[in-house]
């Protein structure tokens, strides 16, 4: 299948229904661009954020590190559990107070447990990646981490324009994933730093199901952000590892990125 990176833009679509209850890994701070060193705090949440919908329990993650300028900076000792209390649930999740001392990109990457879910009897597991940066300072946004499965950014994910689109290239043990399904996922509901629950939304789910797109054979995908806000994509299942505990395992990479309206 030969597919320009157009093409698959105008391929995003809608699946059935049944796939409107997105599973997505959040690692997420309210702001991703920042000019003073200091600790960041943020919440690393299992959640349904488009729909404000169910809150799944967090296992202790593998691991959580920072990555700046090729050093990785390990955060596992950090996270804290907490209670995020959803619309319809609550559910056990973590925090943690990210040091962002110099200029420059951090990528915030999170392994967590695999996650059974129950109602289809396979376990889940989103390797996460999201951003923050210090002093408008571009220092290796767009290159791999080394990470079993991966979304690299094509665009500066701190600062894409609302109305512009968004690319971004699949790996797997490094190399291009074609064919790859990507759901999107809109942030309407942002986590309340103090509260542990959610914001009010600021957008209704899309009728008739996830939004997804299609990669390329280059594992490319191009999206078109209609709004501000934080953006999810998750690759499904495209990671190396397929079994965990004698049961079928979706390792999905995910990706986070922050759009901004033009003022």
């Amino acid at each position: 299948m030969k597919l320009s990176v157009f093409a698959v833009a105008a391929m995003a679509a809608l699946t059935a229904a049944s796939a409107a209850q997105a599973h997505f890994q959040l690692v997420y701070t309210p702001e991703v661009n920042v000019e003073k060193a200091g600790d960041l705090p943020f919440k690393l949440i299992f959640w349904h954020p488009f729909e404000n919908g169910p809150v799944m329990d967090m296992g202790q993650p593998q691991s959580f590190v920072a990555v700046h300028k090729g050093g990785k900076t390990d955060l596992l000792a950090k996270l804290r559990p907490i209670t995020f209390q959803g619309a319809e649930n609550s559910a056990t999740a973590f925090e943690a107070a990210v040091p962002v001392k110099q200029n420059g990109d951090y990528i915030l990457v999170l392994t967590p447990a695999p996650y059974l879910e129950k109602s289809e009897d396979v376990y889940i597991q989103q390797i996460t990646k999201s951003f923050v940066n210090k002093g408008g300072v571009p220092t290796g946004w767009n290159e791999p981490v080394g990470l079993p499965t991966e979304i690299v950014p094509l665009n500066k994910p701190t600062n894409v324009l609302a109305g512009s689109t968004f690319t971004g290239r699949v790996l797997s043990e490094g190399k291009a994933v074609a064919g790859a399904e990507i759901e999107v996922e809109f942030m309407a509901a942002e986590p309340d730093m103090k509260a542990n629950k959610p914001l009010k939304p600021k957008a209704s789910p899309m009728p008739g199901g996830a939004v997804v797109a299609v990669t390329d054979d280059n594992g490319m995908f191009t999206f078109g952000i209609p709004k501000a806000g934080f953006w999810g994509f998750a690759a499904l299942g495209v990671g190396p590892v397929k079994r965990h505990q004698g049961k079928e395992l979706s390792q999905d990479a995910v990706l986070w990125v922050r759009a901004h309206d033009v003022k």
